[in-house]
């Protein structure tokens, strides 16, 4: 499926760019709804306001999540969350595919891989955005393993939002722009009404990391021919 949203290239890039990769065409890769809100919002929201344009797969339905009180079917609930979210959080087009959730470890990785692919052709991405493996679950694990693989075969740089004190991470600071991408993060994240009851865990979360993003490469642009080398 796919969204349409208004996004705003000509802003005030009133935080750190000099930590921010450069892209024009930014592709998040998640393993379910409500990660493209709780975990890569920050990042997302930095890209986007400093004029990126931006896109998400998600490639399941999420449909394995404890859901809050009053749902019946989750997995009809979710796709349209994560709609309004994305509206949200400025994403500008949105794809979910319809892997099993809480079985993505057990697909082929070069199947997971091709879907990406096809993502990455279809939005023209020059930078993918995921999870980093060392702070998700078996799931996120195996969606940057094929991310990685595809992000390799496209030639395009692949970042990972992961936790301070990884290995090889930077950081990127909202400065003056975190209490509204705070506040914007934490709208798209009520926006998945079925894990309303998760919420207040998930703020919490958010605000404990302050004006602070941290990232790392999967895939640097110095493996990508062509590419201006960034941080880390």
């Amino acid at each position: 499926m796919t969204i349409e949203a208004t996004t705003h290239p000509q802003v005030t890039r009133a935080f750190t760019l000099d930590s921010l990769p450069s892209a024009v065409r930014v592709l998040a890769v998640t393993a379910r709804p409500g990660q493209e809100s709780a975990d890569l919002g920050g990042p997302l929201y930095a890209f986007r306001r400093s004029g990126a344009s931006l896109s998400l797969l998600c490639l399941t339905l999420g449909e394995t999540a404890a859901q809050s009180t009053g749902f019946t079917r989750i997995e009809a609930a979710r796709p349209w969350e994560i709609q309004m979210a994305a509206s949200i959080l400025g994403i500008s087009q949105v794809s979910v595919a319809s892997y099993r959730d809480g079985r993505l470890h057990r697909y082929r990785t070069s199947e997971l891989t091709g879907r990406i692919q096809h993502a990455i052709s279809k939005y023209s991405a020059d930078l993918m955005l995921v999870v980093a493996p060392e702070t998700g679950d078996i799931g996120d694990a195996a969606v940057a393993r094929a991310t990685t693989s595809a992000a390799l075969l496209a030639g395009v740089p692949l970042a990972a939002r992961t936790r301070p004190g990884v290995s090889g991470a930077w950081t990127v600071d909202l400065g003056a722009e975190a209490e509204v991408a705070r506040a914007i993060q934490k709208s798209a994240a009520a926006a998945h009404a079925t894990q309303s009851e998760a919420l207040p865990e998930m703020i919490s979360r958010v605000d404990q990391l302050g004006s602070m993003e941290t990232m790392r490469w999967l895939v640097s642009p110095a493996r990508v021919p062509g590419q201006r080398i960034m941080p880390g």
